[in-house]
């Protein structure tokens, strides 16, 4: 496994209509490295975001799409790893997402 940096592991958030709604519980959703294990995202989270405090991390492989390419070859999309990422209720909130 490669040596991965906290900087390396979140790569992205996701913002989508659900998980806004589940900002009001404090439950946070991001696209991960795939090589990383809850340990290292629950570290990751609480080293980039200040005063956060992480209770749980849930995690799930995304399969890639199935996708028509020309002359009906079909290929896929990139996977991804997603992880949703529940706070303590004393914990500060998340800022990235403030606004949204």
């Amino acid at each position: 496994m490669a040596d991965l940096k906290y900087y390396d592991i979140i790569l992205k958030p996701v913002i989508t209509e659900k998980s806004m709604n589940e900002m009001a519980d404090k439950r946070y959703a991001f696209y991960v490295h795939p090589q990383a294990n809850k340990i290292q995202i629950k570290e990751a989270v609480q080293k980039m975001f200040e005063g956060a405090v992480v209770d749980r991390v849930n995690t799930m492989n995304l399969v890639g799409k199935k996708k028509r390419t020309r002359s009906y070859k079909y290929g896929r999309t990139a996977r991804r790893k997603k992880a949703i990422v529940t706070l303590t209720q004393d914990s500060k909130e998340i800022e990235i997402f403030q606004g949204m």
